[in-house]
């Protein structure tokens, strides 16, 4: 089954700046250049764990200018300060959205960030995708991402049978909420615990990743598992200071909001004995360098590198028959 061709390579806009979304940057002044030699992002994930200790140690309300001088002494070591450096923020930048992050935080059921510590983690290692797509265009609006010439619409994909990953839509109606709320009364562990997709819609070189991911956690995990199963894909600025409002741990600027992020459900699977499976098989792939990965508990934010964007483009290609 052949999908529509290929359609030329459009630009959704300018990034979006971080304190004010309705606007945009000028590309050509502001864009930092790209760094002769990429971090090391190794030392840079070992560096950001031994930061998370010391913040954990620092995690009472009398410890807020400790923590403040922590930040700043341990962001401006090399192995931190090489990534945050290459980020469309810069190193000043990213230090003080943390420290905001910080001062605001309050735990809750929604975030993802359980205690300050976790917010860091997100925080920081969130920052890769950054540095990885500084020169990206953010998706600004609503409308922006349903009619970007860039993304592809899934259910078109889903009813061919040319995924091998799963999700669910949001709810758009009254009577929708409510079949949803009944099904999870009756059936709570039927399926993930998840809102659902707002956009059905992706980036072709992250569908390829995504089924690529789906065949091989199917080969390695036991007949009758669950398929993978997406529980965020493409965001818009606008829908990511929505989830901000809500109590999410939605980080800005984000790689979602760049259609290069998505979220697969973790938690779910321990129910079938495979998590670690799944776990595994996400890390493997960080360590080849092709995704970024956040634990963000009950699901994973993975990141595409676009040094892997060429072979997953070809890859889409093929198996859809363009």
């Amino acid at each position: 089954m052949r999908v529509p061709s290929r359609s030329p390579r459009q630009q959704s806009g300018p990034p979006v700046p971080y304190a004010a979304p309705a606007r945009r940057r000028a590309s050509s002044r502001l864009s930092r250049r790209t760094p002769a030699v990429e971090p090391d992002l190794d030392a840079y994930r070992d560096a950001v764990a031994e930061l998370l200790v010391e913040v954990g140690a620092l995690a009472g309300a009398n410890s807020t200018q400790a923590r403040q001088v922590l930040i700043d002494q341990r962001l401006r070591e090399p192995a931190i300060a090489a990534v945050l450096d290459n980020t469309p923020q810069g190193l000043i930048g990213a230090r003080e959205t943390l420290l905001l992050e910080m001062a605001r935080y309050q735990p809750n059921a929604r975030s993802s960030a359980s205690d300050l510590a976790g917010l860091v983690r997100i925080y920081l290692l969130s920052r890769i995708d950054v540095m990885w797509w500084r020169e990206a265009s953010t998706f600004l609006t609503d409308p922006e991402v349903h009619h970007s010439t860039e993304l592809v619409d899934l259910e078109w994909l889903r009813r061919r049978d040319l995924l091998r990953f799963r999700y669910t839509e949001q709810p758009r109606t009254v009577v929708g909420r409510g079949v949803r709320a009944l099904r999870r009364r009756v059936l709570p562990d039927a399926t993930p615990r998840t809102a659902g997709l707002l956009f059905r819609r992706a980036r072709r070189e992250v569908v390829a990743l995504l089924n690529d991911i789906g065949r091989e956690f199917a080969a390695a995990t036991p007949a009758g598992t669950p398929p993978l199963w997406v529980t965020s894909l493409v965001r818009s600025a606008e829908h990511q200071y929505r989830l901000r409002r809500l109590g999410y741990a939605a980080m800005v600027p984000s790689g979602h909001c760049l259609g290069w992020a998505v979220d697969v459900e973790m938690e779910w699977f321990g129910r079938f004995g495979v998590r670690d499976t799944l776990a595994g098989l996400l890390l493997n792939r960080q360590r080849t360098g092709e995704i970024n990965v956040v634990d963000e508990g009950q699901a994973w934010h993975i990141c595409l590198a676009p040094s892997a964007t060429l072979r997953l483009r070809r890859a889409y290609e093929a198996e859809m028959g363009v």
